[in-house]
């Protein structure tokens, strides 16, 4: 964060860089019906194959990141949790007892880490791989050290909170990719069985040509920490992560990318513009909006439009609305026409039934299957490109919404603006005050 004027200038910088292609997981080869190929499902593993042991480390041991620890031992046999790191000692306690409790699993004293280098550790402790789920913050700088130590790697997300992460975190996908290792992202929709189904149909042409979307996240507020009076600055910061952008994002890059991703898998292009909108009535800590409202522009006209809200006492509702020109399809297994009449829709076995071809695998776990079966098959998987457009694609609508100015792709692919501290210690945080944007005006809270 940067203690300048709220501006778009000030926000974004110009540099030289490379640019950032598009990408996708599955896209059609043409947009000529004649020449169009049917896309087709892919096979979808209900548990990875088996082999000799992988050996992981866990680096960020939070609930999401036990979590990721106790799916990854779901996805298949002979896969093991070997080493834990985290700046806090507490969290690493609470992971080994919940990782013992629900999976048998016991982690050695001499392999548990702390520290700010704690992530280091973990990569050097003879790991085959490291599950990547701290703040978003430090995902770009353990993703490099990580491939530079040739380990796969499963990296929650988003995989950054600024430009300047996404293009670090570019780089090391390339070099993963060269080097013949895995990168699988948390993005977990684009491994869900009902959600892809939809996907390829949408792709097929069963709605028509895509025309826009309409994305909507309404929830009520995220957890919060009040701060302690032996806090630093620093620790105060890191327990109440969620609510600071230089370590989340904001909600809008650190859960709204979900559906967002959606959007642009479906899209297979990244929006040319963003025009914003956000505030905040109910936060109670940290800088970050309680909402925000994006429209994004693409290269052909096409528009799409963008909502989150985090307030308790609203509506809540999620919305992943595909519209074209035959019809419009609901991301998650639905496809209707232009009337309103439901045409399509996913066939979810009856409860407790595990031998239907659609049952739906918990992406959760699915996706730590499609990274074992990469590494134990020698045909890596390598995601990293999509999710990078995806977490570029938030961080441009939440500038956007910051600062009340239209911010272009282009000027993101050229931005040199970081987030946070570069160096890291338990005490003060100097430049990082505890106060929110205001669109439109100078503001020092960036």
């Amino acid at each position: 964060m940067k203690n300048e004027d709220l501006n778009r200038r000030s926000f974004i910088t110009k540099a030289t860089v490379g640019t950032l292609g598009a990408a996708a997981i599955i896209t059609a080869c043409s947009s000529s019906e004649s020449t169009k190929e049917e896309i087709k499902l892919p096979e979808l593993l209900d548990q990875a194959p088996d082999g000799k042991v992988i050996k992981a480390g866990l680096i960020g041991c939070g609930g999401r990141g036990t979590g990721a620890a106790v799916n990854f031992l779901d996805a298949g046999p002979n896969l093991e949790i070997v080493a834990l790191g985290d700046v806090f000692q507490d969290k690493i306690d609470n992971c080994r007892a919940k990782l013992k409790e629900e999976k048998g699993v016991e982690i050695a004293d001499e392999k548990c880490f702390v520290g700010f280098d704690s992530y280091q550790k973990v990569i050097d402790s003879g790991v085959d791989l490291v599950l990547l789920v701290t703040p978003p913050h430090f995902r770009a700088a353990h993703i490099e050290a990580a491939v530079n130590a040739r380990k796969h790697i499963f990296m929650e997300k988003p995989i950054a909170v600024d430009p300047v992460g996404a293009r670090s975190v570019r780089g090391s996908a390339k070099k993963a990719e060269s080097l013949g290792l895995c990168m699988v992202s948390g993005t977990i929709r684009r491994v869900q069985k009902d959600y892809m189904e939809t996907h390829r149909r949408v792709a097929n042409g069963e709605i028509g040509e895509i025309v826009g979307a309409n994305i909507i996240r309404n929830g009520g507020a995220l957890w919060y920490r009040n701060r302690k009076p032996e806090w630093t600055d620093m620790e105060y910061m890191l327990r109440n992560w969620v609510n600071f952008n230089w370590l989340s994002g904001d909600h809008i890059t650190e859960q709204f990318i979900h559906e967002i991703d959606v959007m642009s898998w479906h899209m297979n292009q990244n929006p040319v513009k963003a025009i914003g909108w956000g505030g905040r009535h109910r936060r109670v800590s940290g800088d970050q909006f309680d909402f925000f409202s994006i429209e994004y522009v693409y290269e052909n006209g096409m528009r799409t439009h963008c909502a989150a809200r985090q307030i308790n006492g609203c509506t809540n509702q999620k919305v992943q609305q595909i519209n074209g020109t035959k019809g419009y399809a609901d991301a998650a297994g639905k496809i209707y026409d232009l009337q309103g009449n439901e045409i399509w829709k996913y066939p979810h076995p009856e409860e407790g039934d595990t031998k239907s071809e659609w049952k739906v695998t918990n992406p959760y776990v699915q996706e730590h299957i499609n990274l074992v079966t990469g590494i134990r098959t020698g045909k890596p998987v390598n995601d990293a490109e999509a999710q990078i457009n995806s977490t570029l694609t938030t961080i441009m609508g939440r500038i956007a919404a910051y600062t009340g100015k239209d911010v272009t792709w282009e000027e993101m692919l050229n931005s040199d603006l970081y987030l946070g501290p570069k160096t890291y210690a338990f005490g003060p945080v100097p430049g990082i005050p505890e106060e929110y944007p205001r669109p439109g005006t100078n503001n020092k809270a960036l």
